[in-house]
């Protein structure tokens, strides 16, 4: 099953964030409370537990949830393969992939401690198409 592995939220950018047990994804936002939310097309960041554990693989099997500064950790789906445009339903949601990988900023703690940083090449980001409730264990179905 593709699903929710952990919802995940942070006050400041550039930061590991921590799992929250659910989160509001807001209308044309994102994650309420989170940093990165606002009204522009990287409302939502998504990466997959199977990229997370490429960097765990390295020895760092300590990584949590969050440590890439991912909103959405999933397990069961290869994220980075999705079409700019696919839509997806995530618990009560609707997100449209807007963007595949990002630009590596500098600062970043993960690339600080590890050395390498898997979000700019794996991670994804959506905006809400129709917002609701998000938590772990949600499925993640691909609606196109």
């Amino acid at each position: 099953m593709t699903k929710v592995l952990a919802v995940n939220s942070s006050k400041e950018k550039g930061q590991p964030k921590q799992a929250v047990e659910k989160g509001y994804f807001a209308l044309n936002c994102g994650l309420q409370g989170d940093a990165h939310a606002g009204d522009w097309h990287r409302q939502v960041s998504l990466l997959g537990n199977e990229s997370i554990n490429k960097i765990r693989k390295l020895g760092f099997d300590n990584l949590a949830t969050g440590s890439f500064a991912e909103n959405i950790t999933t397990e069961g789906i290869i994220l980075f393969e999705l079409p700019v445009g696919s839509r997806l339903r995530v618990g009560e949601t609707v997100l449209e992939v807007t963007q595949i990988g990002k630009e590596c900023h500098m600062g970043c703690a993960i690339r600080e401690k590890t050395g390498d940083c898997v979000m700019p090449r794996e991670g994804i980001f959506a905006k809400v198409i129709t917002p609701g409730w998000i938590k772990p264990g949600d499925e993640i179905v691909r609606l196109d």
